[in-house]
């Protein structure tokens, strides 16, 4: 039996002092995981904005939006590698309601 698919949204935020090749390389190797286990939708790139709330002494991050179609045990996964990866101040992944 196939396993359902569901839509997920991911949002990240980079730290905004990683030089732009930094940031590329982690946006690429966000972009090509998700690509290799689920269905990229869509991806946006926000750029930098002013965060809510300090964070690790940064006021503003670069931000970045992926949607994509997955398997439900495939955005544990991209959780885990956004948590272990430097450059990275936040993450969130929430499903998709539509």
């Amino acid at each position: 039996m196939a396993k359902s698919m569901e839509k997920y949204e991911c949002m990240y935020v980079l730290n905004p002092n990683l030089t732009e090749d930094e940031t590329a390389a982690i946006v690429e190797k966000f972009k090509a995981l998700v690509e290799a286990n689920a269905t990229l939708d869509e991806m946006e790139e926000m750029g930098k904005r002013k965060l809510a709330y300090e964070i690790n002494y940064l006021t503003e991050g670069y931000y970045v939006l992926v949607k994509f179609t997955g398997s439900p045990d495939f955005p544990a996964e991209l959780d885990r590698v956004l948590g272990i990866t430097d450059g990275v101040i936040r993450s969130l992944i929430t499903l998709r309601c539509e």
